[in-house]
Protein backbone atom coordinates (compact mmCIF):
# COMPACT_ATOMS: atom_id res chain seq x y z
CA UNK A 1 0.00 0.00 0.00
CA UNK A 2 1.84 3.07 -1.26
CA UNK A 3 -0.34 5.84 0.19
CA UNK A 4 -0.13 6.52 3.88
CA UNK A 5 -3.41 5.85 5.69
CA UNK A 6 -5.21 8.48 7.72
CA UNK A 7 -4.55 8.15 11.45
CA UNK A 8 -6.79 9.45 14.21
CA UNK A 9 -5.45 8.98 17.71
CA UNK A 10 -6.99 9.47 21.10
CA UNK A 11 -5.34 12.12 23.31
CA UNK A 12 -5.01 9.45 26.02
CA UNK A 13 -2.17 6.88 25.88
CA UNK A 14 -2.80 4.44 23.01
CA UNK A 15 -3.29 0.77 23.90
CA UNK A 16 -5.45 -0.48 20.99
CA UNK A 17 -5.88 -0.01 17.24
CA UNK A 18 -8.79 -0.19 14.81
CA UNK A 19 -7.98 -0.62 11.11
CA UNK A 20 -11.04 0.51 9.13
CA UNK A 21 -11.53 -0.07 5.38
CA UNK A 22 -13.85 2.09 3.28
CA UNK A 23 -16.25 0.97 0.54
CA UNK A 24 -15.95 0.94 -3.25
CA UNK A 25 -15.12 4.34 -4.77
CA UNK A 26 -14.61 6.08 -1.43
CA UNK A 27 -11.33 6.63 0.45
CA UNK A 28 -10.01 6.69 3.99
CA UNK A 29 -11.74 10.01 4.69
CA UNK A 30 -15.15 8.38 4.37
CA UNK A 31 -15.31 7.14 7.96
CA UNK A 32 -13.49 10.00 9.68
CA UNK A 33 -16.85 11.51 10.84
CA UNK A 34 -17.92 8.13 12.27
CA UNK A 35 -14.62 7.73 14.13
CA UNK A 36 -15.06 11.21 15.58
CA UNK A 37 -18.63 10.38 16.67
CA UNK A 38 -17.43 7.19 18.37
CA UNK A 39 -15.05 9.28 20.52
CA UNK A 40 -13.32 6.20 21.95
CA UNK A 41 -10.33 6.70 24.27
CA UNK A 42 -6.93 4.97 24.06
CA UNK A 43 -7.44 3.88 20.42
CA UNK A 44 -5.51 4.66 17.24
CA UNK A 45 -7.78 4.48 14.17
CA UNK A 46 -6.02 3.59 10.91
CA UNK A 47 -8.05 4.49 7.79
CA UNK A 48 -6.25 3.19 4.68
CA UNK A 49 -7.00 4.14 1.08
CA UNK A 50 -7.70 1.36 -1.43
CA UNK A 51 -5.62 1.52 -4.63
CA UNK A 52 -7.15 2.70 -7.90
CA UNK A 53 -8.17 -0.13 -10.22
CA UNK A 54 -10.54 -0.65 -13.13
CA UNK A 55 -13.87 -2.02 -11.93
CA UNK A 56 -15.52 -4.32 -14.46
CA UNK A 57 -19.05 -3.84 -13.12
CA UNK A 58 -18.67 -0.08 -13.60
CA UNK A 59 -17.69 -0.40 -17.28
CA UNK A 60 -13.99 -0.53 -16.45
CA UNK A 61 -14.03 2.88 -14.79
CA UNK A 62 -10.99 3.36 -12.58
CA UNK A 63 -11.78 4.02 -8.92
CA UNK A 64 -10.57 3.12 -5.49
CA UNK A 65 -11.38 -0.55 -4.95
CA UNK A 66 -10.05 -3.31 -2.72
CA UNK A 67 -10.72 -5.76 -5.57
CA UNK A 68 -12.57 -5.95 -8.89
CA UNK A 69 -16.31 -6.61 -9.04
CA UNK A 70 -17.70 -8.35 -12.11
CA UNK A 71 -21.47 -8.63 -11.74
CA UNK A 72 -24.50 -7.12 -10.05
CA UNK A 73 -24.26 -9.81 -7.39
CA UNK A 74 -20.90 -9.47 -5.62
CA UNK A 75 -20.41 -13.25 -5.45
CA UNK A 76 -21.35 -14.00 -9.08
CA UNK A 77 -17.64 -14.17 -9.93
CA UNK A 78 -14.90 -13.13 -7.55
CA UNK A 79 -11.51 -11.46 -7.92
CA UNK A 80 -9.43 -13.83 -5.80
CA UNK A 81 -6.18 -12.11 -6.82
CA UNK A 82 -7.37 -8.64 -5.84
CA UNK A 83 -8.82 -9.91 -2.56
CA UNK A 84 -5.52 -11.61 -1.73
CA UNK A 85 -3.53 -8.44 -2.55
CA UNK A 86 -5.73 -6.38 -0.21
CA UNK A 87 -5.46 -9.05 2.48
CA UNK A 88 -1.65 -8.74 2.36
CA UNK A 89 -1.88 -4.93 2.51
CA UNK A 90 -4.06 -5.07 5.64
CA UNK A 91 -1.82 -7.71 7.21
CA UNK A 92 1.10 -5.32 6.73
CA UNK A 93 -0.85 -2.61 8.61
CA UNK A 94 -1.51 -5.08 11.43
CA UNK A 95 2.21 -5.89 11.53
CA UNK A 96 2.99 -2.17 11.69
CA UNK A 97 0.69 -1.72 14.69
CA UNK A 98 2.27 -4.70 16.43
CA UNK A 99 5.71 -3.10 15.87
CA UNK A 100 4.34 0.06 17.46
CA UNK A 101 3.56 -1.91 20.60
CA UNK A 102 -0.09 -2.88 20.11
CA UNK A 103 -0.56 -6.65 20.49
CA UNK A 104 -2.74 -8.42 17.91
CA UNK A 105 -5.35 -9.15 20.58
CA UNK A 106 -5.84 -5.37 20.94
CA UNK A 107 -6.45 -4.80 17.20
CA UNK A 108 -9.91 -4.65 15.61
CA UNK A 109 -10.43 -4.97 11.85
CA UNK A 110 -13.40 -2.98 10.54
CA UNK A 111 -14.87 -2.24 7.14
CA UNK A 112 -17.91 -1.12 5.19
CA UNK A 113 -19.16 -2.90 2.04
CA UNK A 114 -16.04 -3.95 0.04
CA UNK A 115 -13.92 -2.90 3.00
CA UNK A 116 -16.00 -5.10 5.29
CA UNK A 117 -15.46 -8.04 2.97
CA UNK A 118 -11.70 -7.50 3.26
CA UNK A 119 -11.95 -7.14 7.05
CA UNK A 120 -13.74 -10.50 7.31
CA UNK A 121 -11.54 -12.27 4.78
CA UNK A 122 -8.31 -11.07 6.42
CA UNK A 123 -9.31 -11.54 10.06
CA UNK A 124 -10.50 -15.11 9.65
CA UNK A 125 -7.19 -16.11 8.03
CA UNK A 126 -4.86 -14.14 10.30
CA UNK A 127 -2.44 -16.29 12.32
CA UNK A 128 -2.67 -14.30 15.57
CA UNK A 129 -5.81 -13.71 17.62
CA UNK A 130 -7.44 -10.32 16.98
CA UNK A 131 -9.80 -8.43 19.31
CA UNK A 132 -12.77 -8.36 16.95
CA UNK A 133 -14.21 -7.66 13.51
CA UNK A 134 -16.70 -5.02 12.35
CA UNK A 135 -18.39 -6.18 9.13
CA UNK A 136 -20.77 -3.42 8.02
CA UNK A 137 -23.19 -3.75 5.07
CA UNK A 138 -21.06 -6.48 3.57
CA UNK A 139 -20.69 -10.18 2.82
CA UNK A 140 -18.10 -12.95 3.17
CA UNK A 141 -16.01 -13.18 -0.01
CA UNK A 142 -14.62 -16.48 -1.33
CA UNK A 143 -16.78 -18.22 1.26
CA UNK A 144 -16.26 -21.70 -0.19
CA UNK A 145 -12.55 -21.43 0.70
CA UNK A 146 -13.08 -20.49 4.35
CA UNK A 147 -13.11 -24.02 5.72
CA UNK A 148 -9.72 -24.80 4.21
CA UNK A 149 -8.06 -21.41 4.76
CA UNK A 150 -9.33 -20.22 8.15
CA UNK A 151 -6.98 -19.76 11.08
CA UNK A 152 -7.81 -21.40 14.40
CA UNK A 153 -6.37 -18.28 16.10
CA UNK A 154 -9.51 -16.31 15.19
CA UNK A 155 -12.12 -19.07 15.42
CA UNK A 156 -13.59 -17.44 18.54
CA UNK A 157 -12.97 -13.78 17.67
CA UNK A 158 -16.20 -11.75 18.06
CA UNK A 159 -17.74 -10.53 14.80
CA UNK A 160 -20.15 -7.56 14.68
CA UNK A 161 -22.17 -7.95 11.46
CA UNK A 162 -24.68 -5.24 10.54
CA UNK A 163 -26.89 -4.65 7.51
CA UNK A 164 -29.65 -2.36 6.29
CA UNK A 165 -32.95 -4.06 5.51
CA UNK A 166 -33.40 -1.73 2.50
CA UNK A 167 -29.89 -2.26 1.07
CA UNK A 168 -30.13 -2.50 -2.74
CA UNK A 169 -26.35 -2.64 -3.33
CA UNK A 170 -25.61 -5.74 -1.24
CA UNK A 171 -28.96 -7.29 -0.40
CA UNK A 172 -29.94 -8.45 3.05
CA UNK A 173 -30.29 -11.98 1.63
CA UNK A 174 -26.69 -11.91 0.38
CA UNK A 175 -25.49 -10.85 3.82
CA UNK A 176 -27.65 -13.47 5.57
CA UNK A 177 -26.16 -16.16 3.32
CA UNK A 178 -22.72 -15.10 4.57
CA UNK A 179 -24.02 -15.13 8.14
CA UNK A 180 -25.19 -18.73 7.63
CA UNK A 181 -21.73 -19.74 6.35
CA UNK A 182 -20.05 -18.15 9.37
CA UNK A 183 -22.47 -19.75 11.81
CA UNK A 184 -22.00 -23.15 10.13
CA UNK A 185 -18.25 -22.72 10.77
CA UNK A 186 -19.05 -21.96 14.47
CA UNK A 187 -18.04 -18.26 14.46
CA UNK A 188 -19.41 -15.89 17.11
CA UNK A 189 -21.51 -13.39 15.13
CA UNK A 190 -23.28 -10.47 16.80
CA UNK A 191 -25.97 -9.82 14.14
CA UNK A 192 -27.76 -6.47 13.70
CA UNK A 193 -30.34 -5.20 11.21
CA UNK A 194 -31.25 -1.52 10.78
CA UNK A 195 -33.98 0.33 8.83
CA UNK A 196 -31.56 1.84 6.30
CA UNK A 197 -30.16 1.42 2.79
CA UNK A 198 -26.45 0.86 1.96
CA UNK A 199 -25.23 3.24 4.64
CA UNK A 200 -24.55 3.73 8.35
CA UNK A 201 -27.05 5.05 10.93
CA UNK A 202 -26.81 6.53 14.41
CA UNK A 203 -28.19 3.48 16.29
CA UNK A 204 -25.58 1.37 14.47
CA UNK A 205 -22.79 3.76 15.51
CA UNK A 206 -23.95 3.46 19.10
CA UNK A 207 -23.90 -0.35 18.85
CA UNK A 208 -20.43 -0.25 17.26
CA UNK A 209 -19.14 1.83 20.17
CA UNK A 210 -20.53 -0.69 22.63
CA UNK A 211 -19.04 -3.64 20.70
CA UNK A 212 -15.54 -2.14 20.37
CA UNK A 213 -15.52 -1.15 24.04
CA UNK A 214 -16.60 -4.66 25.05
CA UNK A 215 -14.10 -6.62 22.93
CA UNK A 216 -11.22 -4.41 24.04
CA UNK A 217 -12.27 -4.75 27.67
CA UNK A 218 -12.38 -8.53 27.21
CA UNK A 219 -8.97 -8.59 25.54
CA UNK A 220 -7.37 -6.80 28.50
CA UNK A 221 -8.42 -9.49 30.98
Amino acid sequence: MTEQPIEISSKQPINASVIWMHGLGADGNDFVPVVEMLDLPHIRFILPHAPYRKVTRNNGYEMRAWYDIYGLTPISREDATGISESQLAIESLIAQEIKRGIPAKRIVLAGFSQGGAIALHTALRFKQTLAGVLALSTYLPLNTLLGAEKSTANQHTPIFMAHGVDDAIITLDTCKSSLAVLQAQSYRVDWHEYPMAHSVCMPEISDIKQFVTQVLNDSSK
